[in-house]
């Protein structure tokens, strides 16, 4: 059975950074038992007796977070073999909080002292073997970007764990605090192993709830640890855990300032601070934060992802489409077999997967922005935007991770704690322009307005604004009122994005999209393409004639007050419910188009007959906030624990989407042209 070791510390510590140089392409990607906080795990490169479980990044023990949770809980019931604690030596004395608590588990620690490269570019020194000494932990000094200590971290790690060697030096607290602990020892011991001891001990002085019930003490125990307690608290005129945190920073204030000599004197500012003082700007950072994803936008869909968009319709078109034509035509196939496999299946997918180019220069400069500290900073300016209107800034996080794809984002919702804002984030998550939704606007982009790249990227801002104001509507009800949650948020350093880590990030959002295009686009291109070639009594027909156009004309005039009244368009809207990219397949099938791309002349023309600018905007408003994927509606389910609210969600979403579209459509053509 391999052995066990857990990474852990804080976030923005190049914890991952270094678990994806530990385990390279071994890890595997899945959910903690029972919660949805990301559990990544790999073996160790080379090495099938040593599994890494990358835990999430926290600030202590305590169970204020899930992530919190998760991770002692793993540390107490997984029983791993190691600790390596990933230490940000740029902000040692805040990072060792962490490691405190990690000693007092039991449990061998290793401290990689990460980010030494930007310690010395500082020209701040840390005595290494001194801290050491005094945390009783062995330390490998470590810089995740450049990989420097790496293979020392790795085989200090082995050597341990082969070793089992003992954990390092406990915290010592306050005299007062001590006699307590001790006392409280005398009363559990025999309800602990030994090795945890001393961590339950603090946890119990410090009325942790969690631990408390796990003990499940007896009515004469308690009563005698909350004598003890009050007695601390009374003579020391303060809260128990504020106690042992105020006696925890005291106890590392002593070992960083024997070990630790910075260069910058006290109030200079750094390079951060003087690139933040611009970024978050009260007036400059939306502005800026625009100006960014519009240039983003710009290379993604105009300039460079748009040079690959002619070799990939050749792939899938003149090459794979033909050749596979021939080939069936040769063994004698049947006509409407060949049509389904060639203009439907093959069409529908690669009409998706044209886009692949784009939505992979895209996530990669997203990858950029957030390995560089960037992407904090638009959560500390969301946060500051949000609360004045009454939203929680932790609702920014999923909204963060909806760039990517909203099934995650929404899952990614439990992490906070109050429900009605948990609730609400659940609902507008969807309205951030998720990587299926980039096709559609790229299609449109392309076909109407080839030569501004502002209206791809106002997306974001639309779809900002549409939560700030959803906010406020829902924040005026009963469901949603009350004061939302507080958010605490660190802005890391900036730093140089390591190359590796930002493709990793980059295939791991890519390869989502690939995948569905190969399942669910498949089969519904395949649906759709019979759908459109059949009539009621599945006989094969013109299109006009189909069982499709019967639908798509049925609830076509839905869509009339919106600009996109044809049938062709009503139904590419309802195939989008399954997932936002066949909304171009559909295009594709039902115009008989093959591979859609923007630039393509005949696009131009055949969606031209469909729209007309103001119509195309209307519709790309429509796509951004009407009811998400079908997986993404499975994951609001789960994450409402409630089929009541799951249709409340679809509901706000889809009657936000037409009335948003009904006044793009009606407005514009008030200004442009006609109107009702």
């Amino acid at each position: 059975m391999p052995h066990t070791i857990a990474l852990a510390g804080n976030p923005n510590s190049g914890k991952t950074s270094i678990f994806n140089e530990l385990t390279g392409s071994t890890q595997y990607v899945g959910n903690w038992p029972g919660v949805t906080v990301e559990k990544k795990e790999g073996y160790l490169k080379g090495d099938k007796r040593h599994v890494v479980v990358d835990l999430p990044g926290i600030y202590s023990l305590s169970p204020y977070t899930l992530e919190e949770v998760v991770t002692r809980d793993f540390l107490l019931d997984g029983k791993p073999d190691l600790i390596i604690n990933v230490v940000d030596a740029t902000n040692l004395e805040r990072n060792l909080y962490l490691t405190t608590q990690l000693v007092e588990t039991g449990i061998p620690v290793l401290i990689a002292l990460n980010m030494m490269d930007i310690l010395e570019r500082n020209g701040d020194t840390i005595q290494v073997p001194l801290l050491s000494e005094a945390l009783g932990c062995p330390i490998i000094e470590t810089s995740a970007v450049s990989r420097a200590g790496l293979k020392d971290l790795v085989k200090t790690a082995v050597h341990m764990v082969d070793k089992a060697e003992g954990s390092g030096k406990v915290a010592k607290f306050s005299t007062p605090v001590e006699k307590a602990l001790l006392q409280i020892e005398h009363l559990i011991d025999t309800l602990v192993p030994p090795d945890t001891l001393r961590w339950f001990t603090i946890k119990v002085f410090e009325h942790d709830e969690r631990v408390m019930q796990r003990l499940n003490l007896s009515d004469q125990t308690a009563h005698q640890i909350a004598t003890i307690i009050e007695s601390v608290e009374k003579s020391m005129d303060d809260s128990a855990e504020s106690l042992i945190t105020n006696d925890r920073y005291e106890y590392l204030t002593g070992i960083t300032a024997a070990c630790h000599k910075k260069a910058r004197k006290m109030g200079t500012l750094s390079t951060s601070d003087k690139i933040d003082r611009i970024v978050t700007n009260r007036w400059l950072a939306l502005p800026i934060f625009f100006a960014v994803m519009w240039g983003v936008y710009f290379i993604a869909i105009q300039s460079v992802g748009d040079l690959f968009i002619g070799w990939i319709e050749w792939f899938f078109g003149d090459l794979i489409g033909a050749n596979i034509a021939l080939g069936l035509e040769a063994i004698g196939t049947s006509a409407w077999l060949v049509g389904l496999v060639v203009d439907g299946i093959i069409a529908g997918v690669g009409s998706v997967l044209t886009f692949v180019p784009q939505m992979m220069i895209l996530f990669f400069f997203l990858a950029l922005m957030e390995d560089c500290g960037y992407m904090a900073r638009v959560a500390f300016i969301m946060d500051r935007i949000f609360r004045k209107f009454g939203l929680s800034g932790k609702s920014f996080i999923p909204m963060l991770i909806g760039t990517g794809c909203s099934v995650p984002a929404i899952m990614a919702s439990r992490t906070i704690e109050n429900q009605r804002d948990r609730r609400m984030t659940v609902m507008l998550t969807p309205f951030i322009p998720c990587g299926a939704k980039l096709p559609v606007f790229a299609l449109l982009v392309g076909a109407f307005f080839p030569n501004s790249a502002w209206i791809a990227s106002s997306m974001y801002l639309v779809g900002i604004l549409a939560v700030i104001v959803s906010g406020i509507v829902l924040k005026k009800t009963k469901a949603f009122a009350g004061d939302p949650a507080p958010f605490v948020m660190e802005l890391p350093s900036y730093h140089m994005p390591r190359m590796k880590g930002v493709v990793i990030h980059m295939w791991d959002r890519g390869k989502q999209f690939i995948k569905k295009a190969g399942t669910i686009i498949a089969v519904a291109s395949a649906a759709i393409w019979i759908l459109q070639s059949s009539s009621w009594s599945f006989q094969l027909v013109d299109t006009q004639d189909s069982i499709l156009a019967s639908i798509g004309r049925l609830i076509a005039p839905i869509f009339t007050p919106l600009g996109f009244g044809s049938w062709e368009v009503a139904v590419a809207t309802i195939t989008g419910l399954l997932a936002k990219e066949t909304i171009v397949a559909t295009f594709g099938i039902v115009l008989g188009l093959g591979n859609v791309a923007e630039g393509d002349p005949t696009l131009l023309a055949s969606v031209g007959a469909f729209f007309n600018p103001i119509s195309a905007y209307s519709f790309m408003i429509f796509t951004l906030f009407a009811a998400p994927c079908a997986a993404a509606i499975g994951a609001t389910r789960r994450e409402m624990q409630s089929a009541k609210w799951t249709w409340a969600a679809i509901l706000f979403q889809t009657g936000v989407a037409y009335t948003a579209a009904l006044v793009v459509y009606q407005v514009g053509m008030l200004l442009f042209g006609r109107g009702l």
